[in-house]
């Protein structure tokens, strides 16, 4: 593998980028040695025509924003427990169909996962974690010409990455199906797109 340390951008209401942070925290809780920065990205704000309402500022997109920024808190705050609320508030989504618009939902996941989840909320209500998401989303674009979700950056290389399946509990295959996208995107810079033009079964 070329590098440790890299990051990746993520959105909960994208299937593609719970497969994604799914591999990457079962590898880690498997033991890969990596430093990882997860990225909070708006696909909310990546559609806003030009000249619209940036979401940040737009008061009936706030529920949008609320999942991720809970999370962000959970990150800086409570580290130890973001992994576990990382991953649930993508469950919740994707395998139990909620909507992580629906504040009480989120604070379900926050509490199921040994958060105070008022405390978490009232963190929201301050204001910085938007403040902090505004900030990486906008730097993501500007540095990285950043348009969804999962965007993997390392250095001066990023590349937006579909993964078709999920490691399944197999620390294993997390670890060598990052590890490979890693490979393509710092070791070989001269490959600039690589699709399949069909999904196999």
């Amino acid at each position: 593998m070329t590098t440790s340390s890299f990051g990746v951008t993520y959105d909960y209401r994208c299937p593609f980028a719970r497969n994604v942070h799914e591999h990457i925290v079962e590898a880690i809780r498997g033991g890969a040695d990596w430093e990882v920065e997860f990225v909070p990205f708006s696909l909310t704000q990546s559609h806003v025509e030009e000249g619209g309402t940036p979401v940040w500022e737009d008061r009936d997109k706030v529920s949008d924003l609320t999942a991720i920024e809970a999370g962000m808190v959970v990150r800086d705050r409570y580290p130890e427990r973001f992994l576990d609320v990382h991953i649930a508030l993508f469950t919740a989504r994707h395998d139990e169909g909620r909507d992580l618009r629906d504040d009480s939902v989120v604070r379900e996941v926050l509490k199921a996962n040994d958060v105070d989840a008022d405390a978490v909320f009232d963190a929201v209500a301050e204001g910085w974690p938007r403040q902090v998401f505004r900030r990486a989303h906008e730097a993501s674009v500007t540095d990285h010409q950043v348009f969804g979700v999962p965007t993997f950056i390392s250095g001066d290389a990023s590349a937006f990455v579909r993964i078709m399946t999920r490691p399944g509990g197999d620390a294993e295959l997390a670890r060598t199906t990052i590890e490979g996208v890693l490979e393509l995107l710092t070791g070989h810079p001269e490959i600039n797109e690589f699709k399949h033009t069909s999904i196999s079964r």
